[in-house]
C-alpha cells in the first residue's frame, strides 16, 4: 500500500451554518455534493474535490470538544493573501500572518466557528517581502 495525498477532513460541529460560511465566505471553497447520510452535514469543495466534510451534530448527540484536539492545526496551500485579509477584515474574523525563516512562504493562521486552526501556505506574489512580525487583524 502507498499513500499518495491526504483526501479530506471531518469536522463534528454543533454550528452547520457558522461552519460553512467560514468555509465558504472565508475561504473560498463552495458547497457542493454529498450522499444522502442519514444525519445533517455538508461537503465543501476546492475545485472538483470535497476536501471538507462536516457532520451537523444534534441534541441527542453527545458533546465533542472544541478545538483541533492532538491536531494542531489543517493546512492548505493558497493563493491571494490580500483577498483573503480583506474578507477576514470585512468579517471581523482574527488572522494571524507568519513569514517562515529562511524560505519565502508566509502563513495565515485562523481559527473556524468550532475552534479549529487554519494555516494557508503563501508562496510567490503573496510571500514577498520581508514581515519579521507577527499581527492580527
Amino acid at each position: 500500500m502507498q499513500l499518495s495525498q491526504l483526501d479530506h477532513i471531518n469536522i463534528q460541529t454543533r454550528d452547520l451554518d457558522r461552519t460553512c460560511w467560514f468555509f465558504e465566505t472565508i475561504l473560498g471553497m463552495q458547497r457542493g455534493y454529498r450522499p444522502e447520510f442519514p444525519f445533517p452535514g455538508a461537503w465543501l469543495y476546492v475545485g472538483n474535490r470535497a476536501v471538507v466534510h462536516l457532520i451537523g451534530l444534534t441534541d441527542k448527540d453527545p458533546d465533542v470538544p472544541k478545538g483541533s484536539g492532538s491536531i494542531n492545526h489543517v493546512a492548505f496551500a493558497g493563493a491571494g493573501l490580500p483577498a483573503l485579509l480583506e474578507r477576514c477584515k470585512k468579517s471581523g474574523v482574527e488572522v494571524q500572518i507568519r513569514d517562515v525563516p529562511g524560505m519565502k512562504l508566509r502563513q495565515a493562521f485562523l481559527h473556524d466557528p468550532n475552534d479549529i486552526m487554519v494555516e494557508i501556505n503563501f508562496t510567490g506574489v503573496d510571500a514577498e517581502g520581508e514581515r519579521n512580525e507577527v499581527f492580527r487583524i
